[in-house]
């Protein structure tokens, strides 16, 4: 399937979702690492371009851990 044109955002645009996420990179760092081959982009009219869905994938979610699933004993040196 091609990729709509809302795929393809600014270096601005890409540094406001990572920053919504908490993860502050200026654009002119965004744009280094998409002339690095690091992030996909494409350059239009002087402007440098990447996939919305990559920069997003640059965000890992946060994991959440039962605490049945660790290992026993792993705290037991803890004291509190």
């Amino acid at each position: 399937m091609p990729a709509s044109p809302s795929d393809w955002i600014t270096l601005a645009e890409a540094a406001d979702i990572l920053a919504a996420a908490n993860v502050h990179f200026r654009p002119a760092t965004l744009g280094g690492w998409a002339r690095a081959g690091r992030l996909q982009s494409i350059k239009l009219g002087g402007r440098r371009y990447v996939r919305r869905a990559e920069v997003r994938g640059l965000v890992a979610a946060p994991r959440r851990v039962r605490a049945s699933d660790l290992q026993a004993g792993l705290f037991e040196d803890w004291s509190g």
